[in-house]
């Protein structure tokens, strides 16, 4: 049978400089080049048991980052609210304090700015720009409506209140970025429970449409009846893209019994799909018409 390759207790879910883990006689370098470790950069490497997410990925661009870096951007909101935040392409985001210079090689995006303190060290974990500073840098990139989806998500996910995120941005002095932000935060809403919803909200807005009343909760004479991703009360319009209605096991026949009760409680439901929303004009014209009935 072949021999597994050699993990020590001391690498095993680690993140570790391969030339150290030599030196120090826990390896050797035939024994580093195994399956048993996987290559995050040069000389960075991993146990290979670990997933390879963003965060193992900052992981490793923390081992050979210089004294001072913190991790900011899409990588920031991923530390604090989790890996649906950046995609497998998205680059680890660091930044240096201002006069540091560091080559990091690809994968890493590095800026410079300088934080006023506004850096979170926790006791385990990786250092990373705060809730609300991290929200208003990536408030700050275009272009609008990615920021508006990205906001709301970060709300939702729980990292800043939308209040705190307006009140930094209009605490901003004259910035890059900082008209781009006040409009971002001015049409968030914090409501939204996926990027489809905050899409057709912008859509309902830029066409000139009141708005509606998002998540709003349903009731009838029994009592709940059931929440709508945007409604129009006064003409029991429910407006929800088609996301929200599921093919589980189990899952249609309740959604069966929600659109009957919504029927019987005197509400219209109208469901937007994802190719009603790359034509807003048709969708726009749909709503329209239902309104007017």
């Amino acid at each position: 049978m072949p021999v597994p390759p050699a993990r020590p207790p001391a690498l095993r879910g680690r993140v570790f400089r391969g030339t150290r883990a030599v030196a120090a006689g826990l390896l050797t370098a035939d024994q580093l080049r195994s399956t048993a470790w996987r290559r995050l950069r040069r000389d960075v490497y991993a146990d290979a048991a670990l997933p390879l997410t963003h965060v193992l990925r900052a992981r490793g661009v923390r081992v050979a980052a210089p004294p001072g870096a913190v991790f900011g951007g899409l990588t920031a909101a991923v530390l604090w609210a989790g890996e649906q935040f950046a995609t497998d392409d998205d680059p680890v985001e660091v930044v240096l304090p201002p006069g540091v210079r560091w080559d990091p090689g690809r994968g890493v995006v590095v800026r410079a700015a300088s934080l006023d303190g506004d850096v979170v060290h926790p006791q385990r974990g990786l250092p990373r720009t705060g809730r609300v500073r991290t929200a208003v840098d990536l408030a700050r990139r275009g272009p609008l409506e990615d920021g508006v989806v990205l906001l709301d998500r970060l709300v939702d996910a729980g990292l800043a209140s939308l209040t705190d995120v307006r009140d930094a941005v209009a605490a901003l002095p004259r910035c890059r970025g900082s008209l781009l932000a006040r409009e971002v935060v001015a049409l968030a809403d914090g409501l939204a429970e996926s990027p489809q919803e905050t899409r057709l909200r912008l859509v309902l807005r830029s066409a000139g449409l009141p708005a509606p009343v998002a998540q709003f909760r349903v009731f009838d004479a029994d009592g709940f009846v059931a929440r709508v991703d945007f409604a129009y009360p006064e003409l029991r319009i429910a407006i929800e893209y088609d996301g929200a209605w599921h093919g589980e096991r189990g899952q249609f026949a309740r959604d069966r019994r929600r659109l009957t009760r919504l029927a019987a409680a005197g509400w219209r439901g109208l469901f937007v799909t994802a190719t009603e929303l790359r034509r807003p004009e048709e969708l726009v014209r749909r709503i329209r018409a239902a309104m007017a009935r």
